[in-house]
């Protein structure tokens, strides 16, 4: 037999998940559920988000400084060093090569305008402000030099303008980097003056770049964080949604214990009461006794019906009808059938019948429950599937299992994707009488769910 993955209703459980006696179910995690569903092109742009995302935080920390690996967070300083490492010697050989500029000036122009980028891993802004300085000073030997070189910026003040120009744009507001930007136009304009006409100009090109490079990384980190917020948004309702649903079936379980209590309560009420009329011979201390049961009774219905209201919606209407329990299985199947779903039951013949007077009632609606959930879930994602439900007594414990074979029909896009919920509400109904639930897949495609509900139900649900 192959395996075929579960319907979203019906997730197998995990290993380690002790669904009977499990309180809150754990929350799905939307992130992990992405990156494993994901191909490789998702994989890459989830990645690319969270390296998007390491850049946040405090602006006066060092660019990487969220990344979970250390050489991440070491890796913008050995760049920095990197460029320095090159960026300098380079200036200096050829300010004083090409430009005529004094070596010893040649040298200090090159470190002023290089170094900076080892202060942009965690302060771009002031190291911006430092670079912009020494390109301005740095530009006046060159005037006086070779005027048939690149002016009024290198090819050096270039490349490391542009490298200071992406620390800032993953670093940077959007306020902060159109000023810079305005002012780089108007330096590079304003120096564009004092060039000599026949050298190549270079102020256009560093405008460009500049323009280029801090649109381009601030559009990058903005549909980072958004991208992030997003993953985190949908995680947090994911669980919020879990949380309400669980609440809701807490809610609804509560309603119709309600019902089942309340009509024993009533039984006893009117025995109590009419008693002193159906038997002869009663002592007065035991018509005060029989009167003392139905007023205990009458009070507790109505502490119980106080209560209830609490939990009932504005919209929710009482159900006058009674719960359902083990002895309305017939007709659940049959109504399944009719949804085109072979069910076969087992009652233990039909012996059991008799003997369900023993079931408490909370077990007895629990167990009903649980066949209705499971054959909901057959019927919406293995349509056409077999099912078998069998009804077991063990010694001190009632035994549901429902198994559903493979679907044998294509399965309705509207019922493709689902929530979990249903198994939920079969969580939080044994847990409610201290069982245990085991579901899962098949190997041959199909699906089990089974349950052990105890006879003697707790008097607090086994947390």
């Amino acid at each position: 037999m192959s395996t075929a993955p579960p319907s979203p209703d019906q997730p197998p459980r995990p290993p380690d998940d002790d669904s009977g006696r499990a309180g809150l179910p754990p929350v799905p995690g939307a992130l992990g559920r992405r990156l494993r569903g994901a191909g490789d092109r998702g994989r890459l742009a989830s990645a690319g988000t969270a390296l998007v995302g390491a850049f946040g935080g405090d602006r006066s920390e060092p660019l990487f400084a969220q990344a979970p690996q250390r050489w991440m967070r070491v890796l913008p300083y050995l760049i920095a060093l990197g460029f320095i490492a090159v960026l300098i010697p380079v200036t200096t050989q050829v300010l004083s090569g090409d430009y005529g500029v004094d070596s010893g000036l040649a040298g200090a122009v090159g470190v002023a305008q290089s170094a900076p980028l080892l202060l942009a891993v965690s302060r771009p802004l002031a190291a911006w402000c430092l670079t912009i300085t020494a390109v301005v000073l740095g530009t006046l030997p060159i005037f006086h030099g070779d005027a048939h070189y690149p002016s009024p910026f290198t090819p050096m003040v270039v490349v490391g303008y542009v490298v200071l120009c992406i620390a800032l744009s993953l670093r940077e507001s959007r306020r902060a980097l159109l000023g810079v930007w305005l002012v780089t136009v108007v330096v590079s304009i304003a120096l564009g003056f004092f060039r000599d006409r026949t050298s190549q100009d270079t102020s256009v090109l560093l405008i460009v770049l500049s323009g280029g490079v801090l649109l381009l990384g601030t559009l990058l980190r903005e549909r980072g964080e958004t991208q992030r917020r997003l993953v985190e948004q949908e995680t947090i309702s994911d669980a919020e949604r879990t949380r309400r649903t669980l609440l809701e079936e807490r809610a609804r379980i509560a309603r119709e214990l309600h019902d089942v209590v309340a009509h024993h309560m009533s039984v006893i009420t009117v025995q109590a009461d009419s008693a002193p009329y159906r038997l002869q011979g009663l002592t007065g201390e035991t018509r005060e006794e029989f009167a003392s049961i139905a007023a205990g009774a009458r009070e507790s219905l109505t502490e119980m019906r106080r209560l209830l209201a609490v939990l009932r919606s504005e919209d929710a209407q009482g159900d006058l009808a009674p719960q359902p329990g083990l002895a309305h299985l017939r007709q659940l199947v049959e109504s399944t059938v009719r949804g085109q779903v072979p069910v076969d039951v087992s009652f233990l013949e039909l012996a059991l019948v008799g003997e369900l007077a023993d079931v408490p009632p909370a077990v007895d609606l629990s167990a009903f429950r649980i066949v209705q959930e499971a054959l909901a879930n057959v019927v919406r994602h293995a349509p056409g599937a077999q099912a078998h439900i069998s009804v077991d007594l063990d010694d001190d414990a009632l035994l549901v299992i429902v198994v559903n074979g493979p679907p044998r029909e294509p399965v309705s896009p509207l019922e493709s994707t689902g929530t979990g919920h249903g198994l939920i509400g079969m969580r939080e109904r044994v847990r409610l009488v201290g069982g245990t639930l085991d579901v899962g897949p098949l190997p041959d495609g199909g699906f089990r769910v089974a349950a052990r509900l105890p006879l003697a139900v707790p008097d607090s649900p086994t947390a």
